[in-house]
């Protein structure tokens, strides 16, 4: 970064400023709060971690130094857990996204789907909507996500989340729109899988001489518990099948 681009002393002092004002509004909200869901606990722990964020962002700007601490951003805060102590029932929400990799493997795999089930009038096998239909029709999608490379796919991100309820829903009540009412105070553990992981891990090995690769894997998965664990975080569902 340039001397023009960099921050002032001035700016990094007003930022340290502003870490120290949210410091005691969160304070002041944690000793004032109503309740274990106290909503102004969440509003200030939200400003505490972005004028945290800021500061330590200009701080290495400025001086090449770090806060020796990490503050999750207020964009992936999740409100406390607020769900059932002694859940009688729970929902799991899987969403996993894939890229259409080669095209012609999956065309092949739904011909011999098609071909086994001796459907002579049917041409779905022709089309990639149609062997997507098939394949999925076909096999359970746990297998699928243990052979995509074979089916010509590519794993994208995935997530799963729990959630916990007092009873369990009427049957049919929600299959028109099922991830339309997600209450995320209500989610008991979440388990993400992304590249953006595989980037971090690569980042620290660039940090890190390590000579030993039998622990390197190629999918990282982010486990993150916010009802057992207050330090992680969650972020909206937009969940499909």
């Amino acid at each position: 970064m340039s001397d023009a681009a960099q921050p002032t002393a001035a700016e990094v002092r007003a930022a340290a400023e502003a870490v120290k004002t949210a410091l005691d509004r969160h304070l002041a909200a944690v000793e004032r709060r109503s309740g274990e869901d106290d909503p102004a606990v969440y509003e200030a722990f939200n400003q505490l971690a972005a004028a945290a964020e800021a500061y330590d962002e200009l701080l290495y700007d400025r001086y090449d130094e770090v806060t020796p601490f990490e503050i999750p951003g207020a964009e992936d805060a999740l409100p406390p857990y607020a769900g059932p102590e002694e859940p009688n029932a729970l929902s799991v929400l899987i969403r996993r996204d894939y890229a259409v990799a080669e095209p012609q493997r999956l065309l092949a795999h739904a011909q011999r789907i098609e071909a086994a089930d001796d459907d002579e009038g049917s041409d779905a096998s022709g089309t990639v909507h149609g062997a997507l239909g098939l394949l999925f029709g076909e096999f359970e999608p746990d297998e699928i996500a243990s052979r995509h490379k074979e089916f010509g796919l590519e794993e994208g991100d995935s997530t799963l989340w729990v959630t916990a309820a007092d009873e369990a829903a009427e049957p049919g009540e929600w299959l028109e729109a099922p991830f339309e009412q997600v209450d995320q105070q209500h989610v008991v553990c979440r388990f993400d899988v992304s590249a953006v992981f595989d980037d971090e891990d690569d980042e620290d090995d660039d940090i890190d001489d390590i000579e030993d690769i039998d622990g390197i894997k190629e999918g990282t998965g982010d486990a993150r518990h916010p009802a057992l664990d207050e330090d992680e975080d969650l972020e909206p569902l937009d969940a499909d099948r």
